[in-house]
């Protein structure tokens, strides 16, 4: 496919990696550097698991969450200078970060039934970005979007990315022992996601590894816009 052809293939950027890494921040901002819609699969876990707890279904009953998790109606809005997130026409967007529903997101991540569910919604929100998407996750590169036009794998050392959560946590007023459930939290996630069944966080053969635990945020964003321009043959913001 020549340049000429490619310019009229929607792009696609699947952006994987452990939390913490920084791929909500970086995967947005690559989304509007290059005038790409952004698709924060996470929060659509994050929404499924919020919905769980609030209508009282037990997360640790796989059979109970895999019957349930057609009801809710979830949204994701690819605005990468605004995205949102809404269950059942509710606005989501800030009790889906809270301690209670990151606690149990990877227990409901885990449910093959979820997943389906969930990959369908990823991929019509990828079918409708005119020019393209940057869609980040845990796997989107192996799963969702294995033919994506660019696949990064965004990681950190555990002690880059334990600090750099707590600085946001400290920056939103979250007590020290807080923190450090939290830290906690992130080395369990990391192990649950990386050792479930279905959809187990990985890096894709074709992925390109960046590491951002010595980079500075403008260097990674630098790095995978490049990375994209290149494997697109073309972009220009909008």
């Amino acid at each position: 496919m020549d340049t000429a052809d490619r310019a009229h293939v929607p792009v696609v950027v699947a952006i994987d990696g452990p939390s913490g890494s920084g791929k909500s921040t970086v995967s947005r901002a690559v989304a509007a550097r290059l005038g790409l819609s952004f698709l924060d699969t996470g929060a659509m876990y994050r929404a499924m698991t919020w919905w769980m707890l609030a209508n009282e279904v037990d997360v640790e009953d796989a059979d109970a969450v895999a019957t349930a998790c057609g009801k809710p109606v979830i949204v994701s809005g690819t605005d990468a200078d605004g995205p949102t997130i809404t269950v059942d026409g509710q606005d989501v967007s800030g009790p889906i970060r809270g301690p209670e529903v990151t606690a149990k997101v990877s227990a409901v991540s885990a449910v093959p039934q979820v997943r389906v569910r969930l990959v369908e919604l990823q991929r019509g929100c990828a079918a409708v970005a005119l020019r393209g998407i940057v869609a980040e996750g845990r796997d989107m590169g192996t799963v969702v979007f294995p033919e994506a036009t660019a696949k990064v794998f965004l990681t950190a050392s555990e002690a880059a990315r334990a600090e750099r959560r707590a600085v946001e946590l400290r920056a939103k007023g979250v007590d020290e022992a807080t923190i450090a459930e939290m830290a906690a939290d992130l080395v369990r996630r990391d192990a649950a996601d990386s050792s479930r069944v279905t959809a187990p966080l990985a890096q894709a053969a074709d992925a390109v590894l960046v590491d951002t635990s010595e980079l500075t945020l403008d260097q990674v964003i630098d790095t995978i816009a490049e990375l994209v321009e290149e494997r697109a043959g073309r972009l220009t913001a909008a």
